[in-house]
């Protein structure tokens, strides 16, 4: 598969971000993602804690699914639109973040993830008969039903705290490519009418109920 330039570039400034990160202590907890930081202005932490990551699995996970999501969205609606949906996804996961451990002033967290999420989900709205394995199952599961799984699992994560994971992040973000794709390529209500339905439904019931979370 031929790389577009953009995504390469995006791929590889992960890389040197994270890579400075590991052995750059000071580094890493300037531009990390923290509570306390970011109430005190430094804002510019929800953007580049996006560039970091925890150790090199972390990483090499992020930057695979992103090479393999982001040419169904680049190829059918031009690196423009994915520019928006990649840093809009990233910034809905943050606020989200910000929002859900707002009294949490040490929570902090790194990751590209939910920048991910959401090219993940734009990709489902472009193409919901995709086969993608979630696991545990060991078989192929409609694009559709991968991201219903996703979102009630990141939903469960939240509520339950599961692991070291940034789940807030995770849903913020696949909220935040769900909308964006909605809003650069309106054709997809058309030509996916009954995954917008069936994707928007729990994000709807969230934004209801999300209080209810805590």
């Amino acid at each position: 598969m031929n790389i577009d330039k953009i995504l390469l570039i995006l791929i590889i400034a992960n890389v040197i971000a994270s890579i400075k990160g590991f052995s750059d202590r000071l580094f890493f907890d300037k531009y990390k993602f923290q509570i306390g930081a970011v109430n005190r202005g430094e804002k510019i932490r929800m953007l580049t804690s996006a560039f970091l990551h925890v150790d090199y699995l972390h990483l090499i996970l992020n930057m695979y699914v992103l090479y393999i999501f982001a040419p169904i969205i680049i190829v059918k609606l031009g690196v423009i639109k994915f520019l928006i949906i990649y840093f809009g996804s990233l910034i809905a996961g943050s606020v989200l973040t910000l929002a859900y451990h707002k009294n949490e002033l040490y929570y902090s967290a790194v990751g590209a993830s939910g920048a991910v999420a959401g090219i993940i989900y734009g990709s489902i709205l472009l193409n919901p008969n995709m086969s993608l394995m979630m696991f545990p199952l060991p078989i192929p599961i409609p694009g559709y039903i991968f991201g219903i799984g996703y979102l009630l699992y990141s939903i469960y994560g939240m509520k339950k705290k599961l692991g070291n994971i940034g789940h807030s992040a995770h849903l913020g973000g696949a909220i935040g490519g769900y909308a964006l794709m909605l809003l650069v390529f309106p054709e997809v209500f058309s030509l996916s009418t009954s995954t917008v339905i069936i994707l928007g439904v729990p994000i709807v019931l969230l934004l209801l109920f999300g209080n209810k979370l805590k």
